[in-house]
């Protein structure tokens, strides 16, 4: 089944459970991806769906900071949950050893050997890890391995 199938589906068992906290994180993320549809004129593949989402939930994430910072519990409980159902349609998210192992793989096949070829190493990183870790993450670990 195909993340947007999916999302379908659990908007109507949403509406069937009276879940409105769900069904309103569900329509925030079918709109935004109705809208960038409406703007590209053609039906997404499931990789610009999954980008989508993930652009969702880092929106929800940098919120949740600057909430944070501002003292808004209530806010941040709100994100929080909304977080956690993002999160139910982003594939199964890597370790933080799992992602060191891939960025060893990735410099060793690019050869490099300095932060000076950093951009060599996360042109070639992230189509492998993405969507499934965390931008900052995956940057922290390469700059900790190229140094």
């Amino acid at each position: 089944m195909s993340l947007t199938e999916r999302l379908n589906n659990d908007m109507k068992q949403a509406m069937k459970n009276q879940d409105k906290f769900k069904l309103s994180v569900i329509r925030m993320i079918r709109s935004s991806i109705k809208n960038i549809e409406i703007d590209q004129r053609k039906e997404l593949s499931e990789e610009e769906v999954l980008d989508i989402i993930n652009r969702e939930l880092k929106q929800r994430k940098d919120s949740l900071q600057e909430f944070q910072k501002a003292g808004r519990d209530d806010l941040v409980e709100q994100l929080q949950k909304e977080i956690e159902v993002i999160h139910e349609y982003l594939p199964e998210q890597l370790t933080e050893e799992e992602v060191k192992a891939i960025v060893q793989q990735t410099i060793q096949e690019v050869g490099a050997s300095s932060k000076a070829e950093m951009g060599k190493v996360m042109g070639a990183l992230m189509p492998k890890v993405k969507g499934r870790a965390d931008g900052k993450l995956v940057n922290q670990i390469v700059q900790q391995t190229l140094s």
